[in-house]
């Protein structure tokens, strides 16, 4: 039928663990900032997967959906909810396409900003090392 599981080593253990905590670590120093700068998490987190697409700062629906690892419907609400709070703009795609979404670009600069400032930053200060452990 399949292979056999492969038994993880203690040491595969522990580089798990070293990963995860520094995730962990992270993203409650990045939750902290995003309060800090008057952001919920989630607002921080659109607003960097808007200005970090790759040679753009707009992102679609579908876009923020997968940089987000959340449902096509809950980006829409979150979308909604930013617009509201005056943190993006959202227009119509231009071909229509209702699946997709129209861009979503930053209303302000200043608050794209604040929403990079708490993850631009490792805890220590040390952004290289927090580089080298997402990637």
């Amino acid at each position: 039928m399949g292979e056999p599981p492969t038994e993880i080593s203690k040491a595969d253990y522990e580089a798990l663990h070293a990963f995860r905590y520094a995730l962990r670590r992270f993203l409650h120093f990045s939750e902290e900032g995003a309060r800090a700068a008057g952001l919920t998490a989630q607002q921080q987190q659109l607003l960097l997967a808007v200005k970090g697409q790759p040679g753009r700062d707009w992102a679609t629906i579908t876009d923020l959906a997968e940089s987000l690892q959340i449902l096509h419907h809950a980006a829409v609400g979150l979308v909604d909810r930013c617009e509201r709070a005056g943190l993006v703009v959202s227009k119509p795609h231009r071909e229509g396409r209702r699946n997709s979404g129209g861009p979503v670009n930053p209303e302000s600069p200043r608050a794209a900003d604040a929403a990079a400032g708490p993850a631009a930053a490792a805890p220590g200060g040390d952004r290289s090392r927090r580089v080298a452990i997402i990637t």
